[in-house]
């Protein structure tokens, strides 16, 4: 079947049959549809709004590349340390917007690209069940097509979650979009919620001279972190001069004319803070609506689509992948959910079920945290015995070298089988260096095939080896 771009200037094709249809083009949708064409599954991806979804549009990478000016920027700032001289330093919001967008659109036409490549049908439109192996597409309420399938994967992402009595206006109080496209800085920003993409946006605008407040329900940020890393990442972002209040609560925003105060109690009495703008990062709800999964089987629970470990529904012929499909609400895991559901769909012997114990997490922020699997009070309220290695960034040559010496390296192990149970880091590019972990989590590497590995020097990566090397008492190079 030739490939067709249904767009909204009509109909390309009269193709309405299909081996697989696709709601939705994000990361999961996406990659589900290629690696399903590959296998020779003749598929279609119905998008609403832009191909490669939140992540690519709206999330993962313009926010990079928002990162990245913000970390040139701060390190011409320290110019000096290194020898250097940069006088005059300034910035061009606009430029360095435009950047981002410019970015982000560069790889949403490379989505477009494989999906031609690969003679996936994408349909321009909003995408809903219709009964058993039916989908209908609609425009701005009207039916356009109505296509049929074997198997139909829900893809449809995730939103920003509301607080109760709050909403977001897009003027005073900013979602993660507005915050991305700020026509200008405002002086002073609350964030509300200490989670990736909050500690995300507090590291951009604190970088250009905003002054950051964030705020978080519970008594840490990074809640989901390694609790040595959320303590060592608070007091690195109070260092930089962000405000941090935990374990409270934003109980009412009352907006003016061009600014907001924010009642906000917790330990303390309640008390008053106004800003100029607020940003919302309190998490996401699965984009469960509309798509006529209300005559189905398909059983949704707080607001997430409930899938087998095939991501599979309850309604036959029905699957569902990525944020909708339920946490960790990460673009990686909802591209390889996408190529387990094809390819269990399409009967290949090979194919594993996700252990979500091996997803790794990463924060952009400044500095970067990642980890992998169980966290040391997790693991010790399994009742697991364990052994800690830890190893800091002022002890690695390259880092110290790099100007780069806040940080450390934390391994847990199983203490009776070596096991590696969890890895979780804190400072400069450790995002690029958790996959490492990965691997060896995924092949069920022991602490010996680890002590074992060749690590080059001078590397940050050295720091994972003797992390490992502390937990056993055999670190020899700090």
């Amino acid at each position: 079947m030739p490939h067709a771009y249904w767009g909204k200037e009509g109909l390309a094709v009269v193709n309405t049959s299909f081996d697989l249809i696709v709601i939705g083009g994000g990361p999961g949708g996406y990659v589900a549809a290629i690696r399903a064409a590959q296998l020779g599954i003749a598929t279609a991806v119905i998008e609403q709004e832009h191909l490669g979804g939140v992540c690519l549009n709206w999330g993962c990478i313009p926010t990079k590349a928002l990162l990245r000016s913000a970390e040139v920027y701060r390190q011409l700032g320290h110019a000096s340390a290194y020898g250097l001289s940069a006088s005059a330093v300034g910035f061009d919001l606009s430029r360095i917007i435009d950047r981002s967008r410019s970015v982000a659109g560069r790889l949403q036409a490379g989505v477009k690209h494989l999906l031609k490549k690969n003679e996936v049908t994408v349909i321009d439109g909003h995408g809903s069940l219709q009964g058993p192996k039916r989908v209908r597409v609609s425009r701005e309420g009207k039916s356009v097509a109505d296509l049929t399938a074997p198997h139909i994967l829900v893809a449809t992402g995730a939103r920003p979650k509301k607080l109760p009595g709050i909403d977001f206006d897009g003027s005073l109080i900013w979602t993660y979009k507005q915050a991305m496209v700020p026509k200008k800085l405002p002086k002073s920003l609350l964030i509300v919620g200490a989670g990736a993409i909050g500690i995300e946006f507090a590291g951009f605008y604190n970088a250009f001279g905003v002054d950051v407040t964030i705020v978080e329900t519970l008594d840490r940020i990074l809640p989901a972190e390694d609790e040595e890393i959320s303590v060592f990442a608070r007091k690195a972002l109070e260092k930089q001069g962000l405000r941090v209040t935990t374990g409270a609560v934003v109980q009412a925003l009352k907006k003016g004319a061009d600014n907001v105060t924010a009642t906000i109690s917790g330990a303390q009495k309640p008390f008053k803070l106004t800003v100029d703008r607020v940003i919302l990062a309190v998490g996401v709800v699965g984009n469960v609506e509309g798509i006529g999964i209300e005559g189905t089987r398909v059983r949704v629970e707080k607001s997430q689509i409930v899938v087998d470990e095939w991501l599979r529904t309850d309604e036959p012929g029905v699957y569902a992948v990525g944020d909708v499909a339920g946490p960790p609400w990460l673009a990686h895991k909802a591209s390889h959910e996408g190529v387990i559901c094809v390819e269990k769909i399409a009967g290949l012997r090979e194919v594993r079920p996700l252990d979500k114990r091996r997803i790794p997490s990463c924060v952009y922020g400044h500095p970067q945290v990642a980890s992998l699997g169980l966290t040391e009070g997790e693991a010790r309220d399994k009742g697991r015995k364990v052994r800690v290695g830890r190893f800091p960034f002022a002890g690695n040559g390259k880092a110290i070298a790099l100007g780069e010496e806040e940080g450390f390296v934390k391994t847990v192990f199983d203490a009776e089988t070596g096991a590696l149970l969890g890895a979780h880091m804190v400072g400069s590019e450790v995002t690029e260096l958790i996959h490492g972990f990965s691997i060896a989590k995924t092949l069920e590497t022991t602490e010996v095939e680890m002590a074992h590995t060749i690590f080059p020097h001078p590397t940050l990566s050295e720091m994972m080896h003797e992390s490992v090397l502390e937990a056993y008492g055999r670190v020899v190079h700090f």
